[in-house]
């Protein structure tokens, strides 16, 4: 089960969002030393959002852990219920010109699907 977060994609990822997490308190605190220094109410707010953005990164990161930890790790592979196509409709029953219009398209539609199944484009 834990052996999915393992993959070379997951631990690159652990290793960001680790180094980003820590990068925002040491931005928290260059703001909060900028503010000392008389920096304004701006620096005083940047020096309490950087940690705030840490922990919210932290707190979907969580999310996203817990949400592979669920996943079926088979739902990726396609199955027989899957419908990769499915014919348009053609209104026939109101305006002649936009019914031929349709129909036109469709035919157009079922050259280019015919085309793309013999390997030509």
């Amino acid at each position: 089960m834990f052996s999915r977060l393992l993959t070379p994609k997951w631990v690159a990822l652990h290793l960001l969002v680790a180094a980003l997490f820590v990068a925002t308190f040491f931005l928290g605190h260059w703001q909060l030393t900028k503010a000392e220094d008389g920096g304004g109410a701006v620096n005083w707010s940047y020096a309490l959002q950087w940690p705030l953005y840490g922990f919210m990164g932290l707190w979907f990161y969580v999310r996203m852990v817990r949400e592979e930890l669920r996943r079926d790790p088979d739902e990726e592979e396609p199955g027989n219920a899957l419908v990769l196509y499915q014919r348009p409709r053609i209104d026939t029953t109101g305006d002649p010109e936009l019914a031929a219009y349709n129909a036109y398209l469709a035919e157009l539609n079922e050259k280019a699907l015919g085309q793309r199944g013999t390997g030509g484009r």
